[in-house]
């Protein structure tokens, strides 16, 4: 018998681990025939809000983008993605970037399609053109060696491009591959396990990380990670980027 009151996650004033174990559903308008985990989001003191979404049968995601952008990401399964006139077809790792002011629609949606979203509110630059609706599939992006180590690997879903204000990457590390350094910086994240296993540590304390976990760390939240295991761990994040550290 398990005992229900022990859990693996933790929220912190600077960082989560969010372990499925303490779902609880939320409805999102227009998300239909779906479970909707919301993980991270300004409650907790995030500039962006992540979600899970597990498909029923029938299941429907439509909605329009008003302040926020939105990207989607298939973890499993597949879908088709109708936006701004275009129609696509979502394979397991195939994702959407759709830029505010679009009204979306997913559908096709098989049962037990997962699909993970990051929101941000848009920040535009002055002189610069949003960026458009973005249509990817991770197995065609390239993973590059990460600071000159084979043993990390980094896609880069979104171009890096004065556009974005947010990015969206894969990070893959061989077992036993770990961050060169304890990084401290401003900008902030939110991550997904997609595979594998190994230890976080956010700020002073150390976490047992596997597939299906949740990380957020805030601005200036002290991270390092080690894979550990028989096989790759692989997570996809979010970031914000390129937009003035404060208010000129």
């Amino acid at each position: 018998m398990e005992i229900s009151a022990l859990t693996r996650s933790v929220v912190k004033r600077s960082h989560a681990l969010i372990s499925p174990d303490g779902y609880i559903n939320s409805v999102v308008p227009g998300w239909k025939g779906c479970t909707v985990n919301v993980i991270i989001n300004e409650q907790m003191g995030a500039r962006f809000c992540q979600t899970i979404v597990t498909c029923g049968e029938g299941a429907e995601l439509s909605g329009s983008t008003v302040a926020s952008q939105l990207f989607f990401y298939i973890v499993r399964g597949g879908a088709s993605a109708a936006v701004g006139g275009q129609v696509k077809n979502l394979p397991e790792g195939g994702y959407v970037y759709i830029p505010v002011g679009m009204e979306y629609r997913l559908d096709g949606l098989l049962e037990g399609t997962q699909l993970l979203s990051f929101q941000k509110v848009y920040e535009g630059l002055d002189g610069v053109a949003a960026p458009g609706v973005l249509f990817g599939d991770a197995a065609k992006v390239e993973g590059k060696e990460y600071l000159g180590d084979a043993a990390l690997r980094l896609q880069v879903l979104l171009p890096d491009a004065a556009a974005f204000d947010m990015a969206v990457n894969i990070f893959t590390y061989d077992p036993g591959g770990h961050l060169p350094l304890v990084e401290t910086h401003v900008m902030e994240h939110g991550l997904l396990y997609l595979q594998g296993q190994g230890v976080y540590r956010l700020g002073e304390d150390w976490y047992p990380v596997r597939k299906g976990d949740c990380i957020w760390m805030a601005p200036y939240c002290q991270q390092w990670f080690v894979a550990m295991g028989k096989e790759p761990a692989v997570y996809i994040y979010y970031k914000n980027v390129n937009r003035h550290p404060t208010t000129i």
